[in-house]
Order: structure tokens, then sequence, then C-alpha cells
């Protein structure tokens, strides 16, 4: 598995209450849930790419 970086997040209680939830519902941390949403909103937007390359919408760097 890749190297892990730290990331601060300053978020509203009531988006952080939701996601708590929406984690709980799906048994991930809330960590794991932030995580699997960036990836597949990277993914729609056709911006996964490889790791640490970066691509635009068609997949061209």
């Amino acid at each position: 598995m890749a190297e892990r970086k730290p990331f601060l997040l300053r978020i509203d209680p009531q988006v952080l209450e939701a996601l708590q939830r929406w984690a709980a519902d799906e048994l991930r941390s809330v960590n794991g849930q932030v995580e699997y949403l960036l990836r597949e909103a990277l993914r729609q937007a056709g911006r996964e790419g490889k790791a640490g390359k970066k691509t635009g919408p068609k997949g061209t760097a």
C-alpha cells in the first residue's frame, strides 16, 4: 500500500455529523469514507490517473 500523508481538514460540524453517519452505515471510518468519496469524485471527473501523475479530463497530461 502507498504511503499515507496526514491532511488537516476544517469542516462544518453538520457536514461532519452527516459524514460520520454515512461512514458508519457503510462500515468505514470517517477517514476511509472521505478517501472513498474523493476517489469516486476523481474517477467520475476522469482525474484519477496514476499515483503522482496529473491528468486532465480525457486522461491527457
